[in-house]
């Protein structure tokens, strides 16, 4: 599909549902999706064309500075939820439902999801994991909640596989993963994101599935791709995983600009205090402006000078 005709069919969509997925993946089109946090960070991520703004529970680790994702709660997604939905307006909004919100019982799982859906604003909702929640996916998509899977590497059973590390690597391991995939679709996600897992796996899982699915650190074969903002956009530094491309050097412009700013407060340069000076104005006489009975302000000359 030529690059007009995908920009063609992205501008008569006004607004992304998870069905567009499953369309763009049978036009051959790829999925850009990146996590966002805020409504600033959505709006910008929007206007570049980002497809799928995901509300990570990531943000324990890129925003609150937790080692892991396991103590981000269900308020908290609630609360950058929101944010990221009142910047975003085309793109579809996914949130993480953090650990302990759905691994239990379904009804508690469909009020959690509820709440994403409901006070955050979210189009759909994340979980992890394969068979042992393919039930509670059913459940959900049966309510009216889609519902996008994530297998591989799950971050929130860091404790039960020790650490952060590539998955399905063994033949057990790959063959586990693929009928995970396929019992997810038949549960009825829109879409599964594969993460840290061989490409080549990957790549025979995406051409198994007829739901897109959406890789980070899985290869080139998946039919999107996702990062964490903040590693994209060079913030992070050196905690980046290793597979994040940088598209940018932000952390260090940021460092740079700050370190600017802070020699001018320093040095007590005007600019850092009021920003630069506006060009002056005539200033209105009494004569020429002033009601009769009015008072005349002095101007910010006339001040100095008194």
């Amino acid at each position: 599909m030529t690059e007009v005709k995908m920009n063609e069919a992205k501008n008569a969509v006004k607004k992304l549902w998870p069905s567009h997925l499953k369309e763009m993946k049978q036009r051959g089109e790829k999925i850009a999706m990146l996590t966002a946090y805020d409504a600033l960070m959505a709006r910008l991520l929007e206007q570049a064309g980002i497809d799928v703004l995901l509300v990570g529970d990531s943000l324990g680790m890129v925003l609150l500075g937790h080692d892991n994702t396991l103590p981000v709660t269900l308020d908290d997604m609630v609360h950058h939820t929101k944010a990221v939905s009142r910047g975003a307006r085309r793109a579809l909004v996914v949130a993480d439902m953090p650990f302990l919100t759905y691994r239990i019982t379904v009804p508690e799982t469909i009020r959690n999801a509820g709440r994403l859906i409901q006070e955050g604003g979210a189009n759909a909702v994340k979980i992890e994991g394969g068979q042992p929640v393919a039930e509670t996916v059913a459940r959900l998509v049966e309510v009216g909640i889609p519902v996008m899977g994530h297998l591989g590497l799950n971050p929130q059973s860091v404790n039960q596989v020790g650490g952060f590390r590539q998955q399905a690597k063994s033949i057990e391991g790959a063959r586990r993963l693929a009928e995970d995939a396929q019992e997810l679709e038949q549960a009825g996600v829109f879409a599964i994101v594969l993460e840290s897992i061989p490409e080549e796996l990957a790549r025979t899982v995406s051409a198994d599935l007829s739901v897109p699915t959406i890789g980070i650190g899985a290869g080139p074969y998946c039919d999107g791709q996702v990062l964490v903002c903040y590693d994209a956009l060079g913030i992070t530094g050196d905690s980046a995983p290793s597979f994040a491309k940088r598209y940018a050097q932000l952390g260090e412009e940021i460092v740079a600009a700050a370190k600017r700013y802070s020699a001018d407060v320093k040095a007590d340069v005007r600019e850092a205090r009021t920003g630069p000076a506006r060009p002056s104005e005539p200033a209105a006489t009494q004569e020429s402006s002033a009601e009769p009975g009015s008072v005349v302000r002095a101007t910010s000359k006339e001040k100095v000078a008194s």
